[in-house]
């Protein structure tokens, strides 16, 4: 089966299943594994953001919806000769990738046949289910119900490890100029290792808010998680906000990997956060996906 992944959570997911030589085209974020970039076709590009502040990618992100522009861009032609027979895209997030409808009509224009598996999730339980929707759909369900049975017997683990331990009340920022508190399954990547979700919005969209609010959570671990920043670029940022929050502890994590993709890393993040919290009785995280900063 030739797959073409239109978002960088559904390449994970791919790779996760062991169908890394069946993916034909992949998106300018796609970036895991990086070796196997050679030999995949970019499909989707957009604008470069690495040199660009939070406020500022901000400011673009919403001049280029005000106007109406796409912040993704589809090479529809390239789409077209790789002859997918699975696409898989999303709905969830047009700040994050392409949006299912214009892709469906691009296939529709081209007169490809390919099938469209959009995934949407917005808890912890839903990512689980798009791997196992994955699997189904690429012909391989077994191998999907495998990875998610491994990935909530990981899950399982760390609750035997912090039953009955007291939660700190935990505040997740998922981005800071202007700062947003976290939704969709971080707050449940927070409950799954062992803390208090707190000026969280479960199972929602995650939406801008203020400073002040933040803090009157009284939050006593702060982890900064920007979305789009791996461990440096969170770090910086954490070091920026720290003093918005005194007497809490403040960690940097690496968002990409951990947090803000809904595919299987996100039960590494489980782990990595449960470390933080509950650090004498949960193996230390990765060295360079976590840090703290105060």
């Amino acid at each position: 089966m030739r797959l073409v992944s239109l978002l960088p959570s559904a390449t994970d997911i791919v790779y996760a299943l062991g169908l890394g030589d069946d993916l034909v085209g992949v998106t300018f974020e796609c970036d895991v594994p990086p070796a196997d970039r050679a030999g995949k076709l970019v499909v989707v590009g957009g604008r470069d953001t690495r040199g660009m502040s939070p406020g500022e990618i901000d400011a673009y992100v919403r001049s280029q919806r005000a106007a109406g522009a796409d912040l993704y861009t589809l090479h529809a032609d390239a789409l077209a000769g790789l002859d997918p027979d699975l696409v898989l895209t999303q709905d969830l997030c047009r700040v994050c990738a392409l949006p299912a409808g214009q892709l469906t009509a691009a296939l529709d224009h081209l007169g490809c046949r390919a099938d469209v598996l959009s995934l949407d999730p917005y808890t912890l339980d839903e990512v689980l289910g798009t791997i196992s929707a994955v699997g189904r759909q690429a012909g391989v369900p077994d191998r999907g119900d495998a990875l998610v049975a491994a990935l909530r017997d990981r899950l399982a683990a760390v609750a035997a490890a912090v039953a009955g331990r007291q939660r700190p009340r935990v505040t997740v920022v998922e981005w800071v100029d202007p700062p947003f508190a976290a939704g969709h399954w971080i707050p449940d990547l927070v409950d799954a290792a062992g803390g208090e979700p707190v000026a969280a919005h479960p199972g929602a969209r995650s939406t801008p808010t203020t400073w002040a609010a933040l803090a009157d959570a009284a939050p006593q671990v702060v982890l900064v998680a920007p979305c789009g920043f791996d461990l440096a670029g969170a770090t910086g940022q954490a070091e920026q906000v720290a003093s918005r929050f005194p007497g809490a502890a403040v960690w940097a994590v690496d968002a990409d990997a951990l947090v803000v993709r809904p595919g299987p890393r996100l039960v590494d993040g489980v782990e990595a956060i449960a470390a933080v919290l509950h650090p004498d009785v949960v193996p230390p995280a990765p060295a360079g996906t976590t840090a703290r900063v105060a």
